[in-house]
């Protein structure tokens, strides 16, 4: 399970507490993976490789927002270690627009406003301008493990992305979740532990 910039490992804890008790789980922090390193894409690109390589056999992966793209990275890089992937408010590509509004608005915030990201502020626009460029369009046919598309209806930001995966992943589902933003690890641990519930028992 794979926590996005504005949160912690910790993000995932109630859903994680909710799904059946004998399944395992893993909750890295993105920050604790880069052992000190800038908190580059490429970084935690290396830094999730090797991760998963401790990991025997193939890996349930789970991310919401950065979590995903980095799920989603890794299940096209390394398609024999991917078992199945679950997006969560997850971009196919990083707008350009809200890209620059949201380095703007990070440039006005002071340092101490950063302490419950997954990074610092020098950090984060590090990984900013790391991810740019990045685009899934043209790619997503090349994952090969069942997959599961969630958003929250009220995730405007990334609801048309949330289409779109599900449009262009072989046989991937959609599941909108009705009153709901953008955090659904934390907003909704109950509904989201039920359909990773749901999603994985199907795969048995």
């Amino acid at each position: 399970m794979l926590h996005g910039t504005g949160h912690g490992p910790e993000s995932w804890d109630r859903t994680a507490a909710l799904l059946p008790s004998d399944w395992e789980t893993l909750r890295p922090g993105l920050s604790a993976l880069l052992g000190g390193r800038e908190a580059s894409f490429e970084n935690l690109r290396a830094a999730l490789k090797a991760y998963c390589a401790g990991i025997e056999g193939p890996i349930h992966l789970c991310g919401l927002s950065l979590g995903g793209i980095l799920a989603l990275d890794y299940a096209l890089r390394r398609p024999e270690k991917a078992k199945s992937l679950v997006l969560i408010g997850t971009p196919h590509r990083v707008p350009r627009a809200a890209f620059a509004l949201q380095n703007l608005v990070f440039r006005l915030l002071p340092n101490s406003a950063f302490k419950g990201m997954a990074f610092d502020k020098r950090n984060t626009f590090a990984l900013g301008r790391s991810m740019k460029n990045l685009d899934f369009r043209g790619r997503l046919g090349g994952v090969a493990c069942p997959a599961l598309v969630v958003c929250g209806s009220n995730d405007r930001a990334n609801l048309a992305s949330a289409e779109y995966l599900a449009r262009h992943i072989q046989n991937a589902g959609l599941k909108i979740l009705p009153g709901t933003g953008h955090v659904v690890n934390e907003e909704r641990p109950e509904a989201l532990a039920e359909l990773l519930t749901e999603f994985y028992r199907s795969l048995d």
